[in-house]
């Protein structure tokens, strides 16, 4: 069976301390940011443009001391950052890896990151680390298990997460929930976000045959506390078109598309620009970080015009 209602009551935006006026430890929900890469510190520094916060990925933040932690360290003075975890493994069936969870701590506690973020997957068995976003399925057993990890996750960091939709190539044989059913079920139970990644609904849309327009509709918008946007690849596999989540290119239209019709329902949200494989010069990052904050500057101006008319 198929759990397909709509959305539960939202839980307020004000439950999750994410956003509000721009400074150190917070988010405007007009802020643009962008994945920091190695390469592209001394630029963010002196010429930011329209990026005005950053996302470190935990597992690469983890060091006790040495120039990536006092790289880290100097960003971290000029820009809000987010802490965007990639190792924890919320969907294992083992139980979290508590050595882990405390180091994700100590690397919350050191940076006081705006936003914190895990993903809805598996990534290790047996203590060992796969190195890859794994799918679970949509049952209700999955969702006891998922809450039980985000639950531990919140109490050990002392604040909310946000748990970001994963990008999808199969479906499962069975399941209890869909995705937006499963996910609103997860924030009913634990009082997380939600990081909501229009590129993975794209990706996942393609793959697996589902309307994104109804995905949203079926979501908790208002707990969205951040957004993610980024490019795909596209594959022919037996003569069977697939979408492939690899951060390698700009976000297409029908992504962009996708990211305008969130700020209509939703309202802005912060916004990440993703780029993890051909890592473009920084002036380039610059510019499509520039589109994108265009889009979110443009949704906030006609939220705006809206509330005043009303």
């Amino acid at each position: 069976m198929t759990h397909l209602s709509g959305p539960p009551q939202a839980t307020p935006r004000g439950a999750v301390p994410l956003c509000g006026q721009s400074g150190p430890d917070t988010l405007a929900d007009t802020a643009m940011g962008v994945g920091l890469k190695s390469a592209h510190i001394v630029e963010l520094r002196t010429h930011p443009g329209p990026v005005s916060w950053v996302e470190v990925h935990a597992e690469n933040a983890m060091q006790a001391g040495g120039p990536r932690r006092h790289a880290l360290e100097a960003v971290r003075r000029d820009h809000p950052m987010s802490v965007h975890g990639v190792g924890l493994s919320l969907g294992g069936a083992e139980g979290l890896d508590r050595s882990h969870l405390a180091r994700l701590r100590r690397v919350v506690d050191r940076y006081q990151p705006a936003l914190v973020s895990e993903h809805l997957a598996w990534c290790g068995t047996r203590g060992a680390y796969l190195n890859d976003l794994l799918p679970l399925p949509y049952t209700d057993e999955a969702l006891d298990l998922v809450s039980r990890h985000v639950d531990q996750t919140q109490e050990a960091l002392g604040r909310p997460i946000l748990v970001e939709n994963p990008s999808r190539y199969l479906a499962f044989v069975e399941a209890d929930y869909d995705e937006p059913a499963f996910l609103s079920a997860l924030v009913r139970r634990t009082g997380c976000g939600l990081l909501l990644d229009v590129n993975n609904i794209v990706v996942s849309a393609h793959n697996l045959s589902f309307d994104p327009l109804a995905y949203l509709d079926a979501l908790p918008l208002a707990t969205v506390g951040e957004i993610h946007v980024a490019g795909h690849a596209v594959r022919a596999v037996d003569g069977v078109e697939i979408r492939i989540d690899d951060h390698g290119s700009p976000a297409p239209d029908e992504v962009l598309a996708l990211y305008t019709e969130t700020l209509r329902r939703a309202g802005p949200r912060p916004t990440l620009l993703e780029r993890d494989t051909n890592i473009p010069p920084w002036a380039e990052l610059v510019a499509e970080a520039g589109r994108v904050s265009a889009l979110l500057t443009a949704a906030a101006t006609d939220r705006a015009a809206g509330i005043a008319e009303d």
